[in-house]
């Protein structure tokens, strides 16, 4: 039998944030209660001790309703965050399309805003002059990349930055509800892109509210609850469960 090799491993990962127990509704309320040390806390737990592998080539699903923990394991993984418990270990390279564009200047042109997010990504000059026109004909902004993004539709930015994102081939590529921006024939297109990294071997971990594109592209799915790992199996058998929930 031919072994596997695990890309990603996530071992009893938790995610605690300390939030105020009342309301407070000022940052003058907020100073007085700090210095009388008045202030309350109470620990939530956005994730608790989430662990799962995941194998190279795999499309690894994450399913769970708003508020599940799905978004901040992402973040996770992709090093945005550090957990509060526990640890990630990954194999390569991670391009994270989670929250496309975050790193936009508003005053900048489509064009500048390529360079900036480019950076920020870690890719570098020489890299980005290469690029750079493949990035504008993915994104289909041709008319519109010396325009302030400012001026630019909520669909138009997520298009530049899934152009942006895409443009190297990742190990491991972390999708984030990104399927479900834009107009259909993107989507149709940016489905395409993501189902020809598929096949020549890249890793992909697929966040979806769409049982549909889950059902369609996934190997296996993870079923988070409040934080918790409720359900690791193949894509049918925990689908056909989260839907009769």
């Amino acid at each position: 039998m031919e072994k596997t090799e695990i890309v990603l491993e996530v071992n009893k990962v938790s995610m605690m944030y300390r939030l105020p127990s009342e309301k407070i509704t000022s940052v003058k309320h907020f100073l007085i209660k700090k210095i009388k040390k008045e202030i309350k806390y109470e620990d939530f737990f956005a994730l608790r001790e989430v662990s799962f592998s995941v194998e190279k080539g795999e499309v690894f699903g994450i399913i769970g309703s708003n508020g599940a923990g799905k978004s901040t394991l992402l973040k996770v993984i992709s090093g945005i965050l550090k957990p509060t418990q526990g640890e990630v270990k990954r194999k390569g390279n991670i391009a994270p399309l989670i929250e496309l564009g975050a790193g936009f200047n508003g005053d900048l042109s489509g064009k500048e805003n390529i360079y900036l997010n480019g950076l920020i990504l870690g890719y570098s000059r020489k890299f980005i002059d290469q690029h750079v026109d493949e990035i504008i004909q993915f994104s289909e902004l041709e008319k519109f990349i010396h325009t302030p993004l400012k001026n630019y539709s909520s669909g138009m930015k997520a298009r530049l930055g899934f152009a942006i994102a895409t443009i190297v081939k990742p190990d491991i590529l972390i999708v984030d509800e990104v399927l479900s921006v834009g107009d259909i024939k993107f989507r149709e297109k940016s489905e395409a892109k993501i189902m020809s990294m598929i096949k020549d071997g890249t890793t992909v971990l697929f966040v979806s509210h769409s049982m549909s594109q889950i059902e369609k592209i996934c190997d296996r799915v993870l079923w988070l609850d409040k934080g918790r790992v409720l359900e690791i199996n193949e894509t049918k058998k925990v689908v056909s469960k989260y839907k009769m929930k």
